[in-house]
């Protein structure tokens, strides 16, 4: 991955955790590797645990960041969130997958779309 794609990634997890943070979610992991990809975010709302996969586009070029995510991409995160709750037992309550997706807009805030619960 490029420099300049590494770096928009870290700025759209920075601003996702802070726009989370905000809102009264705990995040409790960044970067989670498991044998099925990485998990973004993993945070705690309440009693619950959100798996986050954060999404960062500096244009539209390529259509919304959202898109991204697809039905491959989906599978490899409810596995990825799967083997995180095998290896934490003790993250008791119920948990749930969203996508945060981030357009960077120069001279703007980030224009910052959260899709709660996004699939299963």
């Amino acid at each position: 991955m490029s420099s300049k794609k590494q770096r928009l990634g870290r700025w759209g997890e920075q601003q996702a955790a802070d726009y989370l943070t905000s809102r009264g979610y705990q995040i409790i992991a960044r970067n989670v590797r498991t044998e099925h990809g990485e998990l973004d975010l993993v945070a705690r709302q309440g009693s619950d645990l959100v798996f986050v996969e954060v999404k960062a586009r500096s244009s539209a070029v390529f259509g919304h960041p959202e898109e991204a995510v697809t039905p491959n991409k989906q599978q490899h995160i409810l596995e990825a969130a799967q083997t995180y709750l095998q290896e934490n037992p003790q993250l008791e309550g119920g948990w749930r997958i969203d996508v945060i997706a981030l357009r960077r807009r120069p001279g703007a805030e980030p224009e910052i779309r959260h899709f709660e619960n996004a699939f299963n």
